[in-house]
C-alpha cells in the first residue's frame, strides 16, 4: 500500500493534466525527480529536515509546473495534441540529462527521513515515511474531491475539461484553467518524489516511478482524479502480491500487463467516464 501511495500521488497529476487539458504529461517522472534532487540540495545547505521540506518542495514544485507551462505548453494551445504530448517527452529526457549533468549519475543519500520508527498495526509494521505516504494520498483525494466539488476554480476546471467552447463563452479563462492543472500536477509529483527519495534513495532512476505510475491512471480512469489515485493502491498491492508469490520480475511488468487487460475490457478505466477521448 506504500508504494501503492506513491503510484496513486503520480497517478493524480496524470489524471489532473489529462482532465483538464486532454493532454497526457509523459514528464511527470522527470518533474518529480528533479524537485526531489533541489529539495535534496536545499536541505544540504539549510539543515532542514523532512518537516521543513515539505512545504519547500510544495513551494518549487508550483513554480516548476507554472514555468513549465507558461514557456512550453501555452504557445502550443490550439496544436495537435500529439504535438503537445511529444513536447513533454522531450521535456522528459531534457530533465534527465539534466539531472545528470549537474547531480551526476550516481545515487545521493537522502539524509532528511521523518525517522525509523516503525508503527504496528496489528501484524502489520510500516515505516513513518510509509504511513505518511498513505495518509498524504488519502488527505490529498479528499481534498480534489472537495477542489473539484465546491470551489470556483475546481468547478470552472471541470467545466474547460466539459467543454473548452463553452467554457470560453461562460467566460472561463481557460489559460488560467490550464497552468492550475499544471501547477496542480507538479505539487503532487513534487511530495511523491519527496517521499521516495526517503523510502528509496535519490537517484535519476526514481523517474521510472513515473512511468510505472501510468497503469494506476489508466486502471483508475484517465479523467478521474480520485480512480487514479485508488488504482495506485492496486498496482502496488497486485506488483508485490506478484513478485512475493509468482517471481521476481513480474513486479516491472505486472502494471503494463494491467494496462493491456483494462484497455481491452474496459478502455475509460474503472472509474473513467466512457466519452473519455484518447490521445
Amino acid at each position: 500500500m506504500a508504494v501503492g501511495a506513491i503510484y496513486g500521488l503520480v497517478a493524480i497529476g496524470f489524471a489532473i493534466i489529462y482532465r483538464a487539458t486532454r493532454v497526457i504529461n509523459f514528464a511527470l517522472g522527470e518533474m518529480m525527480m528533479l524537485n526531489a534532487y533541489i529539495a535534496h540540495t536545499i536541505g544540504v545547505h539549510t539543515g532542514l529536515g523532512f518537516w521543513g521540506l515539505v512545504p519547500v518542495v510544495i513551494a518549487v514544485s508550483l513554480l516548476l509546473g507554472l514555468l513549465i507551462e507558461f514557456v512550453l505548453i501555452r504557445p502550443m494551445i490550439g496544436e495537435p495534441t500529439i504535438s503537445i504530448v511529444m513536447m513533454t517527452v522531450g521535456l522528459a529526457v531534457f530533465i534527465r540529462s539534466l539531472v545528470v549533468l549537474v547531480w551526476g549519475a550516481a545515487p545521493l543519500e537522502f539524509s532528511a527521513s521523518p525517522g525509523d520508527i516503525v508503527l504496528s498495526l496489528g501484524p502489520v509494521r510500516l515505516y513513518l515515511a510509509q504511513a505518511i505516504a498513505i495518509g498524504l494520498l488519502l488527505a490529498i483525494m479528499a481534498g480534489f474531491a472537495v477542489f473539484y466539488r465546491y470551489t470556483r476554480s475546481g468547478i470552472a476546471m471541470r467545466a474547460a475539461a466539459n467543454d473548452e467552447t463553452v467554457a470560453l463563452l461562460m467566460g472561463i479563462d481557460v489559460r488560467r484553467i490550464y497552468a492550475l492543472a499544471w501547477v496542480l500536477a507538479a505539487s503532487t509529483a513534487g511530495l511523491a518524489g519527496l517521499l521516495i527519495s526517503t523510502i528509496y534513495e535519490l537517484g535519476p532512476d526514481m523517474s521510472a516511478f513515473g512511468l510505472r505510475g501510468f497503469p494506476a491512471t489508466i486502471l483508475g480512469g484517465l479523467d478521474a482524479v480520485g480512480g487514479s489515485a485508488a488504482g495506485g493502491f492496486i498496482i502496488g498491492i497486485l506488483e508485490n502480491l506478484g513478485e512475493g508469490y509468482v517471481g521476481r520480475g513480474l513486479k516491472e511488468i505486472i502494471g503494463f500487463v494491467i494496462i493491456l487487460v483494462v484497455l481491452m475490457i474496459r478502455p475509460f478505466g474503472l472509474f473513467g467516464t466512457r466519452n473519455v477521448e484518447r490521445v
